[in-house]
């Protein structure tokens, strides 16, 4: 399992503009984070892994925002039924982190990434940061230099 260090020192190798913020207090929630970085809570990110066709992908978006498969589902010229949310196991085999503490960026293998086309309203955005108490600062520029993404409406 990847921890918070192994992301800093992905964040250092990449020269990313980027930092984690540990012990902020309680961050269980999208609210709590926004509430302990004094953001909005639509800059406060989560990553969730999805199976299309049995291929993963992740989608990174807004933490209070439901993720629809209709449009990733019309993306992917797929039916709705082929877009699955993975399980625990699998998003810590593929990402190398447990569920809640995903981070946007430094994942144990690339994948291919959407992004929320919302996100670019903002220049700073904050994920999760290898764990349950670390939070991921990045600026979005770096975020889609990164990872070139497709990037669509998911709202």
């Amino acid at each position: 399992m990847l921890t918070p260090s192994d992301l800093h020192q992905y964040i250092q190798q990449h020269g990313l503009n980027a930092r984690l913020i540990r012990d902020l207090g309680d961050t269980a929630t999208v609210p709590l984070a926004a509430t302990a970085l004094g953001v909005h809570v639509d800059q406060i990110l989560k990553t969730l892994l999805f199976y299309v066709r049995g291929k993963p992908y992740l989608v990174i978006s807004h933490g209070v925002a439901p993720v629809p498969a209709r449009p990733l589902a019309d993306h992917f010229g797929v039916g709705k039924r082929q877009i699955k949310l993975a399980r625990p196991e699998q998003v810590l085999a593929e990402t190398g982190y447990p569920v809640g503490g995903v981070p946007p960026i430094g994942h144990l293998h690339p994948l291919p990434v959407v992004l929320a086309r919302s996100i670019l309203d903002y220049s700073v955005v904050y994920g999760g940061g290898g764990d349950a108490k670390t939070m991921l600062e990045i600026a979005v520029s770096d975020l889609l230099r990164h990872h070139d993404p497709v990037i669509l409406a998911l709202r």
